[in-house]
């Protein structure tokens, strides 16, 4: 069973922040195959030195794919430069009557300090994490928000470094396409930017994890970027992920700026 904020959050992001200050809501709805799994809410403060991040998730569930529960996120750190630097991340989900817990400090781009609970046990196949793997990443909540100055192939140009509390891993992004959101559904409609996703996974992840085996051989991860009102941030719009049971999808259903 997968824990829901592992498997939710990795490929979702939030909203972005500016220098001015913001005070922001946005709410994202996740599918699987057509099925509605997931609602999530976020918030998002900045008084343009530093930034909050709090979000949260009900997860329905979907068989063995995700397990019912919810899933609580918190991010904070310093936004006065070209790009968010995290200071603290912190994760609580709740599923199957069980609590699981990730507090993780970080100074300079470096991770600090970093507490699991309960802690996730070493076996024969779990990549060890090495303290080199701690340097240069951020939290998985901040690193998906851009400054830019346009809506073009630059939001993807770039490699995110991220440490969960669990696992290291890169995400490696390039540029597919320009493109529109149309639909009156959806929390936006207008001109997009599609990247590329390619997840690599470096340690903390077990060998046999069908999930991170999966994650690492597709090529069907697809972002859409949006224009935060006129902030000069970009923010996710749309997250696809193919899957045997139909695509893994995360939409953006209302934002408010």
């Amino acid at each position: 069973m997968i824990r829901p904020a592992l498997a939710l959050f990795t490929v979702l992001a939030p909203l972005a922040v500016h220098a001015a200050e913001v005070d922001a809501r946005a709410s994202y709805v996740v599918t699987v195959g057509g099925i509605n799994v997931a609602l999530v809410d976020v918030g998002l403060t900045d008084n343009g030195r530093q930034y909050g991040l709090d979000v949260s998730a009900r997860v329905a569930g979907l068989g063995t794919v995700v397990a019912s529960g919810t899933a609580n996120a918190k991010a904070t750190g310093s936004s006065s430069g070209s790009t968010l630097q995290s200071e603290t991340f912190a994760l609580e989900t709740k599923a199957n009557g069980e609590t699981f817990n990730v507090n993780v400090g970080y100074d300079g781009r470096n991770v600090s300090t970093f507490q699991v609970n309960p802690p996730v046990l070493d076996s024969y196949d779990r990549i060890p994490l090495e303290r080199r793997h701690l340097n240069g990443v951020g939290d998985f909540l901040s690193a998906f928000v851009i400054k830019g100055t346009a809506l073009d192939r630059s939001l993807c140009d770039r490699t995110l470094k991220i440490f969960t509390g669990v696992e290291r891993f890169d995400i490696k992004m390039g540029f597919l396409d320009n493109d529109e959101a149309t639909s009156p559904r959806t929390g936006y409609q207008g001109p997009l930017v599609a990247c590329s996703v390619d997840y690599q996974p470096i340690s903390g992840h077990f060998e046999s994890s069908e999930m991170t085996t999966y994650m690492a051989e597709t090529s069907r991860m697809i972002l859409w970027y949006a224009p935060l009102g006129q902030t000069g941030y970009f923010i996710p719009y749309r997250v696809n992920i193919g899957t045997s049971m139909g695509d893994l999808s995360i939409v953006l259903t209302r934002a408010q700026s």
